[in-house]
Formats: C-alpha cells, structure tokens, sequence
C-alpha cells in the first residue's frame, strides 16, 4: 500500500496523468506507443513511466524485447479513501461550527 503523498506526487505531472490515463482507458502499452501519440520522446514517457510504476500505478510486463505498461485502477483506493476522510473530517467540523454559530 502507498501513500497518498506518494499517489499524489506521481499524478502531479499532467503529462502522468495522461499517460495514467491513456493506460487506463485504452489498455497496456509500451513507452515507444506511448511516446507516439503523445507530444515528447520515448525517453521522457519512460521517465515518466517509472515514476508511476514507483508509486504502485503502473506494472511492467515483458513480452520478447517489449515491455508493456498497465494502469493500475485499484492503487488509487488509498488515495481515495484518504480523501473521504479528510472529507468526513471537514463535514464534522463545519456542522458543529454551524452549530456554535446558529
């Protein structure tokens, strides 16, 4: 399980983000697919790349010479469930503010 400061700082990049999602809707992919389609070098998408797989986004697999790229749906769970209680956190305080104030 990862942070959610790690999840957050890999999908700080928009360009991870694209490349998160490209994964995630369009399916496995390797960085020189990746890279053609997108607007910078195959080197930067496996920089890129490797962040994700870093922070538990991505998983590598090899077929051949070729290393495929999966996205990684479930790993945002922590982030997720980080934010709803940060959420719930926020809700508790802004009622009983409410109700010191009414």
């Amino acid at each position: 399980m990862k942070s959610p400061q790690t999840l957050f700082t890999a999908l700080a990049d928009p360009t991870r983000r694209e490349v998160f999602e490209r994964l995630s809707s369009e399916g496995p992919a390797s960085a020189t697919k990746l890279a053609a389609s997108l607007p910078i070098s195959r080197q930067a998408i496996q920089k890129h790349l490797t962040v994700l797989d870093e922070a538990g986004l991505v998983t590598r697999s090899t077929v051949g010479r070729e290393v495929n790229y999966s996205a990684v749906p479930a790993a945002l769970a922590d982030m997720t469930a980080w934010a709803a209680r940060v959420d719930a956190q926020w809700t508790d305080r802004l009622k009983r503010l409410r109700r010191s104030l009414g």
